[in-house]
């Protein structure tokens, strides 16, 4: 199950006849779980029935972006309380005269600076200021602050004051207030970036346990006899009793499924490197496959705030079905306002008076307007053709037109996602597949991709419902970190394999918790290096946690550390010493995942179609309408053509070719020019 701003997505997988299934339901922005259960009740008759549950949520991002989690009371070491206000000097936009740095989620009185100190290699040089700590679990009863986050100098070296100063806010404030530990939410080194990612933590988290709580108990109501696991960032899932305890993991699962599926499409096509483009009714997500791996970073930022976790690397940009097109300046701007799910596009007719892109996909014919959203919506063409008409009179454009221009607009600023993701970093985009999915992503996939030079677009089955489907190929996933400082001359190997085994064992045990069997647990170790005297790492992986007992492994080391800061950065510095940062380990507990079942093959080369007019370039074409269900494997046809199914609308523009490959996966390649 994946919430969207629009839609809930649900995948259900039969595992006695092999059927896999998908429907959408309304997200209900007052209670997320209404929808949920929609969705879950349009294809299983009861809960009981289910074996195996999967959930990626959006309530602690949501809570995040739009402001409404809790009030945080921060305690932070006395004499450097005001390092999370002071944040970075790092200007982002450095020709911007009224730039401001991001605002942070608590305001400077509601920091408290306690005393204690530990010193940077653990050791205790003042004993934690008990008292303080009481006198600001006093404020947070006096005030009704909803959490409180705790971050002390070099916890992550000894967190004895951090646990200490949790156990004192619970003699006074009972067992079930919450605290969020900077050791906890980030075992790393940055005092400012650890201490973000507790606040971050301590805000969204009683939303999410709250959210949780209830689908849970709602689900064990209706039956569910299953533990209901959660979609984390990092592209693994937990049980939804281990997302409570670590909220801050659960931040970015909705959108991280489809990075997931991506994976498990690289390993079944062939090809190691992909973008996928999601987009849906409110945003547009951007993901990246590099050598059959989705692309996963030990840093996020959102919003200017950053967090230290594990998590997929993925671009969001305000871009998708609802988002709004109006003018500002004499230009048109489309998004990143959006309509949401209620009242949603002008055509939904739920209240709507602002066009958006899916109005204007509608306007141009390449939306049916029957049997919308898997049939359960029918569209208003002639209100959305009328939004788009009053908008074209300040451009002095017919609806048709204007529609156009929305579509081009909002292309150009998905393009610039993808451009972001990859360009910017040094990778070639013509030398990746784009993968469209989400209810929006087929519609504009192609478009984007003849923009980038990118070969081909690959339109997977069930693409509005992609992210959901992913989410049912992850596994059980805990990340662990220790850091550890030591210049390539004086690391000591024996030590390193120490942390490595400790770290593992941990992981293992963690899983066993899980209800992984043995069997299904494996780990894998890395090491975070950079330079000497450098800020920033890379993290590098290792063959085991074995491997620093092997004779020459730091030269080993710095050979994959230069390799990999070539590939990232474009050059580097062979010979230099390098510097161990920080010890990586992830354990994970494979669960099993649906069986592979070819695309029936096609026998002739016939297929039922029909034909209606849609517009491309300024002019009305006879486009093809093919459904989704009756193409086979081995079909093939060219465009102009738009291809309809439950969950998505895949539209072809002229000069293109689509064939239909084994998995039943749509591949669309731009025809070569002739002489």
């Amino acid at each position: 199950m994946d919430i969207g701003g629009t839609f809930t997505d649900v995948v259900h997988y039969d595992e006695v006849t092999g059927a896999v299934t998908a429907t959408k339901a309304s997200t209900t922005p007052a209670d997320l779980s209404d929808g949920v259960l929609a969705g879950l009740g349009a294809v299983v008759d009861s809960p009981a029935e289910i074996s195996f549950l999967v959930h990626g949520t959006t309530q602690g991002l949501n809570a995040f972006l739009e402001r409404r989690g809790v009030p945080v009371l921060l305690l932070a070491s006395a004499g450097v309380e005001d390092s999370y206000h002071i944040a970075r000097g790092t200007r982002r936009r450095l020709y911007d005269l009224h730039y401001r740095k991001p605002t942070p989620l608590v305001p400077r009185r509601d920091v408290v600076g306690v005393g204690g100190r530990i010193a940077a290699d653990g050791s205790e040089l003042v004993p934690l200021d008990e008292d303080a700590v009481r006198a600001a679990a006093k404020r947070v009863r006096d005030e009704g602050h909803g959490a409180v986050a705790v971050a002390l100098l070099f916890s992550y070296a000894n967190p004895a004051h951090e646990l200490r100063a949790r156990e004192v806010l619970r003699e006074e404030l009972g067992p079930d207030v919450s605290v969020s530990l900077s050791h906890e939410a980030a075992k790393e080194w940055r005092e400012y970036e650890r201490t973000s990612s507790a606040v971050v933590e301590a805000y969204t988290g009683p939303v999410v346990r709250r959210y949780l709580q209830r689908l849970e108990r709602r689900l064990d109501d209706d039956g569910l006899a299953v533990p209901l696991h959660v979609m984390q960032s990092s592209g693994g899932i937990v049980t939804a009793a281990s997302a409570q305890e670590r909220p801050l993991q659960t931040l970015l699962s909705g959108p991280v499924g489809g990075a997931i599926a991506c994976a498990e499409l690289s390993a079944r096509s062939g090809r190691p490197h992909l973008i996928g483009v999601d987009m849906g009714g409110t945003s547009f997500d951007v993901s990246l496959v590099v050598d059959g791996e989705p692309d996963v970073t030990a840093e996020a930022e959102l919003e200017g705030l950053p967090m230290l976790m594990s998590i997929v690397n993925i671009h969001t940009v305000g871009a998708g079905g609802g988002s709004v097109a109006w003018s500002e300046a004499g230009g048109l701007r489309v998004g990143p306002r959006s309509a949401g799910a209620r009242p949603g596009p002008v055509c939904y007719g739920r209240g709507g008076t602002e066009p958006t892109v899916t109005d204007a996909n509608l306007v141009l014919g390449r939306i049916e307007a029957e049997g919308f959203a898997g049939g359960q919506m029918t569209l208003d063409a002639a209100s959305a053709e009328q939004a788009l008409g009053a908008l074209g009179e300040q451009f002095g454009l017919s609806a048709q037109a204007m529609a156009e221009g929305v579509c081009d607009v909002a292309n150009a600023t998905m393009a610039q996602a993808v451009r972001t993701i990859t360009v910017a970093r040094g990778i070639d985009p013509r030398t990746s597949s784009l993968v469209a999915f989400g209810g929006a992503g087929p519609m504009h996939a192609v478009f984007l991709a003849d923009e980038l030079g990118i070969p081909e677009v690959l339109v997977p089955r069930l693409p509005g419902a992609f992210s959901a489907w992913g989410m049912l190929h992850t596994k059980i996933r805990r990340d662990y970190t220790e850091p550890h400082y030591r210049l390539d001359a004086d690391v000591d190997g024996e030590q390193v394999r120490g942390v490595l085994s400790r770290l593992e064992q941990q992981g293992l045990a963690d899983l066993a918790a899980e209800g992984v069997p043995a069997a299904d647990r494996s780990v894998t170790h890395a090491v975070d290096v950079r330079y000497e005297a450098q800020e920033f790492t890379l993290t590098v992986p290792l063959t085991g946690a074995d491997e620093p007992l092997v004779e020459g492994f730091t030269t080993a080391l710095a050979q994959r550390f230069t390799a990999a800061h070539q590939a990232r950065y474009g050059h580097a510095n062979p010979g230099a010493p390098i510097e161990l940062v920080t010890l990586r380990t992830t354990a994970t507990g494979d669960l099993g995942a649906p069986p592979r079942h070819p695309h029936p093959r096609a026998e002739t080369d016939a297929f039922a179609s029909t034909t209606r007019r849609v517009v491309f370039a300024g002019a009305a074409h006879d486009a093809l309408v093919v459904h989704r269900d009756d193409l086979l494997a081995g079909h093939g046809f060219s465009g102009p053509a738009v291809v309809l199914e439950g969950t998505a609308t895949t539209v072809v523009p002229p000069a293109h070719t689509v064939t239909v490959d084994d998995d039943g996966t749509l591949v669309i390649r731009q025809q070569e020019a002739r002489a």
